[in-house]
């Protein structure tokens, strides 16, 4: 799944000094909020943003940083990390073409990655020493996890449940009878990497889990369903032989954007800032290119 042994997996780019992010939505409101709380806004030295709207967004950054709308534009600011902040579309559009600079890229839209033909053209980008990360502080139990793959982890489930409004515009709505609305419902049950595709729009925490532990193939996800959650309500559910644990959080939506979690901007500063990441390119590298079986 992952290679324990590599001793060169550092971020040398810990509070960097040139950040550049894909997007300006409302995480990338979040990270500019979050970087003028740490007195680092000055490290951010460019946003990319739609042409179409670059005047507008020009004058949402208010001369605090420059917006650019193409991605040339944005590495001619030698970045040391780029933070995608704009959606799936994002990492299969300028993934790649980051990764082959040389440019470290730490990803929010880790659903994405459950997109095989993606996945193997962002590891075959990446030249050594480059590496694809995912933030880790959006997710209570991430740490754990992260522990528990080199303690005997065995299995993982992953339940996500939201009232049955949230699911409005999902294929889950044509799923979900008039039993939704007063008991709890799992309209479906498989691995991550099928949630992500049939889910794109609730995929993010799954595959973040899944890279995190026992990968997109094996991480059970289940999503549901439930009128009495007071919020969108997540559970891991993990066990081997250092034991079991269970997490749950309820991960309320930004303000701006309900179908981001308020935290998700914070966690991609903190990634950057405090090392609260984990690298991605491996466990690519060994699903696209599984190691031939040993023989008996």
């Amino acid at each position: 799944m992952f290679n324990a042994s590599r001793d060169d997996a550092i971020m040398p780019w810990t509070n960097p000094s040139r950040i550049a992010v894909i997007g300006f939505g409302a995480i990338t409101d979040e990270i500019v909020r979050c970087l003028k709380m740490r007195g680092q806004l000055n490290t951010l030295v460019c946003v990319l943003g739609r042409p179409s709207n670059r005047t507008e967004l020009e004058q949402k950054a208010a001369g605090r940083f420059p917006v650019v709308d193409a991605l040339p534009e944005l590495l001619a600011f030698q970045p040391e990390i780029v933070i995608e902040a704009a959606g799936h579309s994002a990492v299969s559009g300028f993934g790649a073409a980051v990764l082959e600079r040389g440019c470290d890229l730490l990803i929010a839209s880790v659903g994405a990655l459950a997109d095989s033909a993606l996945a193997k053209n962002l590891a075959s980008a990446a030249p050594r020493g480059t590496e694809l990360w995912i933030a880790s502080g959006a997710v209570a139990g991430i740490d754990g996890l992260l522990a528990a793959r080199t303690a005997g982890l065995r299995s993982v489930t992953y339940t996500s449940l939201k009232g049955p409004n949230a699911w409005k515009g999902t294929p889950a709505q044509d799923l979900l009878g008039e039993s939704a609305k007063t008991e709890r419902v799992i309209f479906f049950s498989g691995n991550a990497r099928q949630a992500a595709l049939q889910y794109p729009q609730n995929a993010n925490v799954g595959a973040t889990i899944a890279f995190a532990s026992l990968g997109l193939d094996r991480t059970h996800v289940a999503l549901g369903s439930d009128p009495y959650v007071s919020g969108p309500l997540g559970i891991i559910e993990a066990e081997g032989e250092f034991g079991r644990f269970k997490f749950e959080s309820l991960a309320l939506a930004s303000p701006t954007n309900p179908k981001t979690s308020a935290l998700t901007g914070h966690s991609l500063v903190a990634a950057i800032c405090d090392g609260m990441c984990f690298r991605a390119l491996d466990s690519l590298r060994a699903s696209a290119w599984p190691a031939p079986s040993s023989p008996d």
